[in-house]
């Protein structure tokens, strides 16, 4: 079991690659997370560690594909940094990037705290505690070189592959009375048409969400208001390289877009 110091050790190592845009093969054995309680532990140690601010959320691995192309069973949590957030319609950098995709995604803004409880948080608590629905890209990547690799702890200790975001304006649909379930947002990319679908994100996107509120309560965080959840890849991950634009859109419910350089 890891102890407190190689607890900091383990998040500081990974927070040097991700500053310096490097990679390592996994942590040494003896910093190496055992359980996703141990990666949860590191990954948190990550946030003590930036100047930034937390933004929010992301859930890794709520596809099929997306769990594929991590080798993992299901989904992890990860922090969203406020300094990996970049504008819509902005240009990502691709520097030190290797996993190279993007995926398109319902993000929920919270209106108001969710705090640990003892009983489990319905889809429908949770929903009463949103504020906004948004069209987002994540843009994920691993320190790890062999991220399909490195293992259900291991990538939770990195941040989930949390890399950079966009979030797209608040919708002003009603999408309260859409079957978000049934939602096709239409992605272009390099002149093709991709269609994507709300279904592949946790079979709904509400219930992404709910998973990751009882996530952060079975670790004792309170959800806050104001902190965006990114719920998942509704398309299996694009792969994408400089130079490419990659649009998102979500009908009524907006559009986002990002370049990459």
């Amino acid at each position: 079991m890891l102890d407190r110091d190689q607890i900091a050790a383990a998040s500081r190592i990974l927070v040097r690659h991700w500053r310096d845009g490097t990679k390592l093969d996994a942590l040494e054995t003896h910093l190496r997370p055992q359980g996703r309680a141990e990666g949860y532990a590191v990954q948190a140690a990550l946030e003590t560690q930036s100047a930034a601010k937390l933004f929010g959320w992301k859930i890794a691995a709520t596809s099929e594909a997306g769990q594929r192309h991590i080798n993992v069973a299901g989904p992890l949590a990860g922090r969203i940094m406020s300094d990996t957030v970049i504008a819509d319609g902005s240009t990502a950098s691709m520097k030190g990037n290797e996993m190279r995709v993007g995926e398109p995604e319902f993000a929920f803004r919270m209106g108001r705290d969710l705090p640990p409880r003892t009983t489990p948080y319905t889809v429908d608590d949770v929903l009463a505690a949103v504020d906004s629905l948004h069209p987002a890209i994540e843009i994920p990547d691993s320190r790890f070189a062999d991220f399909a690799g490195a293992g259900e702890a291991q990538l939770i200790a990195d941040n989930a592959c949390a890399h950079l975001f966009v979030l797209g304006e608040a919708t002003s649909a009603n999408w309260r009375a859409m079957d978000l379930v049934e939602e096709r947002p239409e992605i272009t990319l390099r002149g093709q048409r991709y269609i994507g679908h709300g279904k592949n994100v946790l079979g709904d996107p509400r219930i992404a969400l709910a998973w990751l509120a009882n996530e952060l309560r079975g670790l004792g965080i309170t959800l806050r208001a104001g902190e965006v959840v990114t719920t998942g890849t509704c398309h299996p991950p694009l792969p994408i390289q400089a130079g490419d634009h990659l649009v998102a859109d979500f009908g009524v419910l907006g559009k986002v877009s990002v370049g990459f350089a």
